[in-house]
């Protein structure tokens, strides 16, 4: 005889989490109004058009390890981070 199975448990959905806001939330509110600023800044000066396009590009170049000297890794993240969220605006 075959044994009855039992339905397996519903499982639980999945939350999409938006790495970009998740790391500019866990940012003090200073820091984080100071790269939205710093972010529109760049976003008016080298995209001033402001297509969603020229915003990733340069978000891109920023994660990817483009950026001088001065500017350290986790700023340069966070900044890209500001430049996405400025591009789905």
């Amino acid at each position: 005889m075959e044994r009855a199975q039992r339905p397996a448990p519903p499982r639980d959905t999945a939350e999409i989490i938006d790495f970009d806001e998740a790391l500019l939330d866990a940012c003090p509110a200073e820091l984080r109004a100071d790269l939205l600023t710093e972010a529109s800044m760049l976003a008016d000066a080298f995209a001033p058009e402001g297509r969603a396009e020229q915003l990733e590009a340069m978000a891109t170049a920023l994660s990817s390890g483009e950026r001088d000297a001065e500017m350290g890794r986790m700023r340069a993240r966070r900044l890209a981070a500001a430049l996405r969220c400025l591009a789905r605006s």
